[in-house]
């Protein structure tokens, strides 16, 4: 019990998790042109770039926070947010290639978004590598916390604005309108949000994994050199 009690948290972004993956491919949903089925997809494809926009925002915040009080810790935090954003970030991409194709007729397409992200992730990318390029652990934590700050700016930018400035394909951009009551139904409405609850509930879990096996990873490492 004082278990469950501690780890309330995760035990409901799993029950969430299970209801999104049964709901996402046997509930029911409104058919539209074009979309048909896929509109599923939604559970997937758009909850993972939240879940992605609150992890790298929580890793900017230990960012802010390193550069204020110098402390490994928040370093460590950031660095940990950051590759658990990515990955969600991959997996957002994927899920989005697969709507591509089955709606816009190929796996990528020249759309301002599209286009937008892949330089998103190229700017974080070549975080990884200001990291791994500097072995000072301070000056690494300081530049990287610099660097996570900026491109958390950029990248919002990339995917939010500029795609609202051109044409683009996607719903919400260009001209093109967003869900709403045509697209996410109140059926949808009660496994989407849900849905997102879940998937950052996992993404929050799996970056605090990270945490404590580079927590124990660091305490080895100081016993060696002792």
């Amino acid at each position: 019990m004082e278990t469950l009690k501690k780890y309330y948290w995760k035990w409901a972004g799993m029950l969430l998790l299970v209801y999104t993956m049964y709901m996402g491919f046997a509930g029911q949903v409104p058919r539209q042109a074009i979309l048909n089925e896929t509109v599923r997809n939604l559970y997937f494809h758009v909850t993972m770039w939240f879940s992605m926009i609150a992890l790298l925002g929580v890793s900017v915040y230990h960012s802010i926070q390193y550069l204020r009080k110098s402390d490994p810790m928040d370093d460590l935090k950031s660095n940990a947010y950051v590759i658990t954003g990515l990955i969600f970030a991959t997996l957002g991409l994927i899920t989005g290639s697969i709507w591509a194709k089955f709606t816009w007729g190929d796996w990528w397409t020249n759309d301002p978004k599209l286009n937008s992200v892949a330089i998103g992730m190229l700017i974080y990318l070549a975080y990884g590598l200001v990291r791994s390029s500097l072995p000072d652990e301070q000056q690494k934590a300081r530049i990287s916390s610099v660097y996570n700050i900026f491109a958390f700016i950029i990248f919002m930018v990339l995917i939010w604005i500029l795609p609202r400035m051109t044409d683009s394909l996607h719903p919400g951009n260009g001209g093109n309108p967003g869900f709403n009551s045509m697209d996410l139904d109140n059926r949808m409405r009660m496994v989407f949000y849900p849905a997102i609850l879940g998937w950052m509930s996992l993404g929050f879990w799996y970056a605090q994994l990270r945490i404590r096996i580079r927590k124990i990873e660091v305490l080895l490492e100081e016993k060696e050199q002792v």
